[in-house]
């Protein structure tokens, strides 16, 4: 028998977790990465760029009112988000494929060290400004033709390895 949200047996947790999304702009995608955050106990959400569509109703039908329990902010500038990530003392984990990423299940998580997972535009995936201080890039590896996959889909995968 299918178990409701109530019965479910899965242990609330919180991990120290931020979500960088480097100009993500389709709203559907936004409203799935605050589910998916939810899902596996993301601290925050960051948003970066400038007019990031933050629309609740159209962000609601992805998110299934999760936006509301995941708290979030948007830095419209990377010269500020990267600041905020040093300052901050975050291991920075991008998730993109380039000449030296490493693939995901290599990613090396530190013990008491706040994590931010950078994650990347739709169409240009993570600017060169946070790649160059990311602690580390991973990539996903892929069997198909294709070369890359939904943001969503490539979070999910990678927050599910950070968190097991």
């Amino acid at each position: 028998m299918q178990l409701t949200h109530e019965e479910n047996q899965f242990e609330r947790k919180t991990f120290p977790i931020t979500l960088i999304c480097d100009h993500i702009y389709f709203q559907q995608n936004i409203g799935s990465l605050f589910r998916i955050s939810e899902a596996f106990g993301v601290e925050k959400i960051i948003f970066s760029g400038k007019d990031i569509p933050l629309t609740p109703r159209k962000i609601n039908k992805t998110s299934r009112s999760t936006h509301l329990h995941v708290p979030y902010t948007v830095i419209e500038e990377t010269a500020e988000l990267i600041d905020y990530l040093i300052e901050n003392n975050f291991e920075t984990i991008a998730l993109e494929i380039t000449d030296n990423s490493k693939p995901l299940r290599e990613v090396i998580i530190p013990d008491n060290k706040k994590i931010a997972l950078l994650i990347g535009s739709e169409i240009d995936g993570i600017s060169n400004e946070l790649l160059k201080i990311s602690n580390q890039i991973v990539h996903i590896n892929m069997f198909g033709k294709n070369s890359s996959m939904n943001v969503v889909q490539a979070a999910s995968i990678a927050l599910y390895e950070i968190t097991s």
